[in-house]
């Protein structure tokens, strides 16, 4: 079974929200990026995959793992 596509906290308008990689559409938006960043954890938690956090400027700022890591790491 493939793995399920990360769940992005990103700037939407005035406010935070998250979407899925790939996705145009948001979920559901949040006024504040902790908001934001506390569902999208949730959501990844639940679904065993991985959570990337934005900052204002679209750089990814944090990225967080929830599903099946290979160890020993590669590299």
């Amino acid at each position: 079974m493939p793995s399920k596509p990360p769940v992005h906290t990103v700037p939407h308008g005035d406010g935070w929200a998250n979407r899925r990689a790939g996705s145009s559409r948001v979920s559901k938006q949040f006024d504040t990026k902790a908001d934001a960043q506390a569902a999208g954890r949730t959501t990844a938690k639940r679904e065993r995959t991985e959570h990337v956090v934005h900052k204002r400027d679209g750089q990814i700022g944090e990225r967080n793992s929830y599903g099946n890591d290979p160890y020993p790491p590669k590299g």
